[in-house]
């Protein structure tokens, strides 16, 4: 019912929102591409893509179609490396920052698994600097972690803003420490907080520690304090206050694949292509 070809044309349009930015990820022709959705619109027998002169943007049909396309193509793709004998193997340790792992990453890992069975992949959560230690010692073959921005060399997957965080009903007085929610050092967010904090003469305390995001949000959530995060990975019922309390910037930061080069290329290649170009959702 549904082709291959105008199901991967549709999904680019989801992804990047535009039919001119799918043309150019397809190497495809722009007209091209629209038909293939329009083709996609007549055999569901339903409008997916809501279009004007100034965006693009998934209709509720569209939501749920994306995540079919999604479903149908894993299994096409992988029926067709398999009974070509093409089907990758191998093993690969792949290590994430925690915060990262609440977002939409293990949707987009399971999709891997999907097209990948053969591929078994290990992973491991925590922080970005332990990771990148792991993997400079041999022990990962591919890290997905926060760095400031252009500090490292890797494929950069979205580029973000650290921001302060805090309940709405959030106080601060100016004249006493910022109470400040953070992870063990060393870590980048607690280190470009507490610099940030310093430079700007403002004192500081640290009222809750903590290995992970979990925890961080829980702390700030019961209002012990605020913290750093970058602002994409907000939840809804969390604020940003850095310009209500005249809180100092933090600073630029990268989601970054970082890759061993003794590892198997082919597949670090394979899962860096799937998380590439994707933009990671908040957490819930």
């Amino acid at each position: 019912m549904f082709e291959p070809a105008q199901l991967r044309s549709f999904l680019a349009v989801a992804e990047t929102l535009s039919f001119t930015k799918a043309a150019e990820r397809l190497g495809l022709a722009q007209p091209t591409v629209s038909q293939h959705v329009r083709k996609l619109e007549a055999a569901a027998k339903r409008v997916l893509v809501a279009r004007d002169t100034r965006d693009v943007r998934l209709t509720d049909n569209g939501d749920a179609m994306a995540g079919f396309a999604r479903s149908i193509l894993s299994a096409h793709d992988a029926a067709s490396r398999y009974f070509s004998g093409s089907a990758m193997r191998g093993r690969l340790r792949f290590g994430t920052a925690d915060d990262l792992a609440i977002t939409g990453l293990p949707r987009i890992l399971r999709e891997f698994r999907q097209v990948y069975p053969q591929i078994n992949l290990e992973l491991t959560v925590g922080q970005s600097d332990q990771l990148y230690k792991r993997l400079n010692a041999g022990q990962l073959d591919l890290v997905f972690v926060k760095w400031v921005a252009g500090a490292k060399d890797g494929t950069v997957v979205q580029q973000d803003s650290f921001a302060w965080v805090g309940l709405e009903q959030t106080s601060l007085d100016p004249a006493e420490p910022v109470p400040l929610i953070a992870y063990p050092s060393p870590s980048l967010s607690r280190k470009l907080a507490i610099d940030a904090l310093e430079s700007a003469g403002r004192t500081w305390r640290i009222t809750c520690t903590t290995r992970q995001i979990s925890g961080v949000l829980a702390a700030v959530r019961a209002g012990i304090g605020v913290a750093v995060m970058p602002a994409s990975l907000v939840p809804e019922d969390l604020k940003i206050i850095t310009r209500r309390f005249d809180l100092p910037p933090v600073g630029e930061v990268d989601f970054t694949l970082i890759r061993n080069p003794l590892a198997n290329t082919e597949v670090i290649e394979a899962l860096t292509q799937t998380i590439a170009g994707r933009t990671l959702r908040r957490p819930a």
